[in-house]
């Protein structure tokens, strides 16, 4: 943890304001741009709209997330794929291998009969 263990846990103040005295089905989708705060045990249950630099991307706070970072469930980057010739390669032997099994599968389908 890079933080400090004497200056505890960074959790934004505004988050524990907007949850206060609230239960989740009040609060609703609570928009944030603070991806660095922590999850504590009091966001449980509560559904935030934390923004992915285009978006918010809605993350529903299960007890498996408390001490993460808000923003490592709302992925900022959208990967692909690589590409390339290899790449391409890739994908017709994979495509011809799922059309032979399929005529396979059929061939044995109609033996059956």
């Amino acid at each position: 943890m890079s933080r400090s263990v004497k200056k505890g846990p960074y959790i934004d103040v505004k988050l524990l304001k907007k949850i206060e005295g609230k239960t989740p089905e009040q609060a609703g989708v609570i928009k944030t741009w603070a991806r660095s705060s922590m999850i504590p045990p009091e966001f449980v249950g509560f559904t935030f709209g934390v923004h992915n630099g285009r978006k918010h991307i809605d993350v529903f706070v299960t007890e498996d997330m408390i001490g993460h970072r808000l923003g490592e469930f709302s992925p900022s980057r959208t990967f692909y794929k690589h590409g390339g010739k290899m790449q391409k390669e890739l994908e017709q032997r994979k495509r011809e291998a799922e059309i032979a099994a399929a005529k396979a599968a059929r061939a044995s389908a109609d033996s059956k009969k």
